[in-house]
């Protein structure tokens, strides 16, 4: 199943998109796509739903998060081989729930940013203790790993995380509009191995990133295995995996930072493509 949720911002409804690439809608079989509503029963029950028995959407609406809700929202940090060598050491951090957006959106710049960052991501989420063997099979551990996968984004604004205050990935990764998610919710049965996953992104229509969740340095299974030996994840919390090399750090011979009107473009093989334009900050200090 693709699942996900359209509408006006705050008003989002649950939706599918079934066989043959039209949006349902799912608001009569479920309130909404967070919590318990994730849980392998009740997309078990859902799977059992006659897609084309659901309520057609007429037109193209936004697509709002796919996830509503998230509680805990996981970076794992430096987990590709290659992007390894870009950098330092693989940290995870908690990021602020307010980093999630919607897909096709905005990233907003920071106020008194200096330096930003294009990367792509996988993600998911979980429940408690895993053993590896089992975090893929059984699906409490990874809403994306094998029961639910997501396409998720994770900009860094690199000034925050290395500079400002003593450095601390926390603040580089959790601002505002960092973690857009979706387009939308895949179930098991929609990607068979998560560890053979074409992962690109582009700025301004040329690539950056071009890289496969085939080069994780630790993979999803056991990432959810370790995570979940020092916290409880709850059905709605994100675990996004880490990227791909070709990271504006990265670039040689002169880092390449994203900046506004910038347009980033990026997709996961399977889940879906998203697509933010880079906005200069223009909140209120308080």
């Amino acid at each position: 199943m693709k699942l996900v949720r359209y509408g006006p911002p705050g008003k989002e409804k649950p939706g599918l998109i079934d066989a043959e690439g039209k949006l349902r809608d799912l608001s009569r079989k479920v309130k909404e796509l967070s919590g318990a509503a994730l849980a392998p029963a009740a997309l078990a029950a859902l799977r059992k739903v006659d897609a084309k028995r659901l309520p057609l959407v007429r037109g193209r609406p936004r697509l709002g998060p796919c996830v509503a809700g998230v509680g805990k929202f996981i970076a794992i940090g430096l987990n590709f081989v290659d992007h390894a060598k870009e950098t330092g050491s693989p940290i995870p951090r908690t990021r602020s729930s307010s980093s999630s957006r919607r897909p096709a959106s905005r990233t907003e710049r920071p106020g008194d940013a200096a330096e930003g960052l294009d990367a792509v991501r996988l993600g998911g989420r979980a429940g408690r203790r895993h053993r590896q063997a089992r975090a893929l099979r059984r699906g409490k551990g990874r809403a994306e790993a094998r029961r639910r996968l997501l396409r998720g984004q994770r900009p860094v604004e690199r000034e925050f995380q290395l500079k400002k205050g003593g450095g601390q990935w926390g603040k580089g990764k959790g601002c505002d509009t960092f973690g857009p998610l979706g387009p939308w919710l895949v179930t098991a049965d929609e990607v068979k191995d998560p560890q053979n996953l074409k992962m690109w992104l582009t700025v301004n229509g040329k690539t950056k990133q071009d890289g496969s969740t085939g080069t994780m340095i630790f993979g999803v299974a056991k990432l959810i295995a370790d995570v979940s030996r020092y916290m409880t994840l709850e059905p709605g919390d994100v675990i996004t995996t880490g990227t791909p090399p070709g990271v504006g750090m990265g670039q040689k011979p002169t880092p390449q930072y994203l900046k506004a009107g910038d347009v980033i473009e990026l997709g996961v093989e399977g889940l879906g493509t998203q697509k933010q334009k880079v906005v200069a900050f223009k909140g209120k200090r308080t």
